[in-house]
């Protein structure tokens, strides 16, 4: 699935010279974390799998359709990044929410650690991936 990261159109790129961060760096990361846990997810949508779940109205469905749309929400953080680039009045505050976004995906992709295609900056902490001060 493709729109689960919010691509927007800002100019929120570049270097952070207060910390050095990459702007692009931010939203690449949160780019592959997203990939790796929809990649895990996406067959479980499958019928073609032998999946009936997904779609309908019971337990599991719902929890399937609960799990997709928390890492759709906690990926969508282009605009947070430009915001943090255009905005330094509101730097604290979108550092806090990058940090939770991320700690979010971090811990859902940690439920496949054991699995070939896990990488190892997925286990990064929030602070090591935003940058913040």
């Amino acid at each position: 699935m493709d729109n689960t990261m919010d691509t927007g159109t800002g100019t929120g790129t570049g270097t952070d010279t207060d910390t050095g961060t990459d702007h692009n760096d931010i939203e690449q990361r949160f780019r592959r974390i997203t990939g790796f846990i929809e990649d895990r997810l996406t067959p479980l949508f499958d019928p073609a799998n032998g999946s009936d779940h997904g779609f309908g109205m019971d337990d599991t469905s719902r929890a399937l359709r609960a799990a997709r749309y928390t890492v759709q929400a906690a990926s969508a953080v282009s605009g947070l990044v430009e915001k943090r680039a255009t905005a330094p009045e509101l730097r604290q505050v979108v550092d806090q929410a990058l940090e939770h976004n991320w700690d979010v995906l971090r811990s859902v992709a940690r439920m496949w650690e054991d699995h070939p295609d896990f990488l190892k900056e997925f286990k990064a902490h929030s602070w090591d991936v935003v940058g913040a001060v």
